[in-house]
């Protein structure tokens, strides 16, 4: 069997810093982190729900933009699937002598890139096309998720770096090939009993 990479060289100490300082804050702050990390991804879903429909009022083509966002983040996801497989990075927490917030997950549940930095960026680069302000709230609320899965001790800085770069990568490829057939799908969607999905109706 191929032994684990150990990406400890690369940015263990900036890691190890992380996770005790984390160590030594308030309570309060570390189980806010904690339940970010957990639960924050729900905060995306929620922001695109809202992009689509706000995007209903403007026009088919913006719809169709809107319902392709949750899309390309299960693409991105699988990207970063995929790369988790090719690399198998073991968790710092694995190969560090470290105590941390979250519990570290089993050998075999690879680090790099980070799920949840890659579907956050994901999510907030495909909002930016539908909505410049919940793209900036989505792009903030990534950032913090970013850094959580850090903070609680899951995740080398690199990895959460790398799932930022996937998920931006694989949405800015996505749409761009999304924009070619946006509109034309938009037009025969309307004539379709799908119409409601993508027009207020009048």
């Amino acid at each position: 069997m191929t032994p684990a990479f150990d990406g400890s060289s690369i940015d263990g100490s900036a890691y190890t810093a992380v996770v005790h300082l984390a160590r030594r804050s308030p309570a309060w702050l570390n189980d806010t982190v904690a339940a970010w990390s957990t639960y924050g991804l729900a905060l995306f879903a929620v922001l695109m729900t809202i992009g689509w429909w706000r995007a209903r009022r403007v026009s088919a083509t913006a719809s169709v933009t809107a319902l392709a966002a949750p899309f390309v983040v299960v693409a991105a996801y699988g990207v970063d699937a995929a790369l988790k497989l090719l690399v198998r990075e073991d968790r710092p927490c694995q190969n560090l002598r470290v105590t941390t917030l979250e519990a570290c997950p089993a050998p075999g549940d690879w680090s790099f890139p980070s799920n949840h930095a890659t579907i956050a960026a994901a999510a907030a680069v495909a909002l930016l096309f539908v909505s410049r302000r919940l793209g900036s709230v989505a792009a903030v609320a990534a950032g913090a998720m970013a850094a959580s899965r850090v903070w609680v001790g899951v995740h080398y800085p690199h990895d959460v770096v790398a799932g930022a770069v996937v998920g931006t990568l694989t949405v800015l490829l996505a749409v761009s090939a999304l924009r070619r057939w946006a509109e034309p799908l938009a037009g025969r969607l309307t004539a379709t009993p799908l119409r409601p999905l993508l027009v207020v109706a009048s």
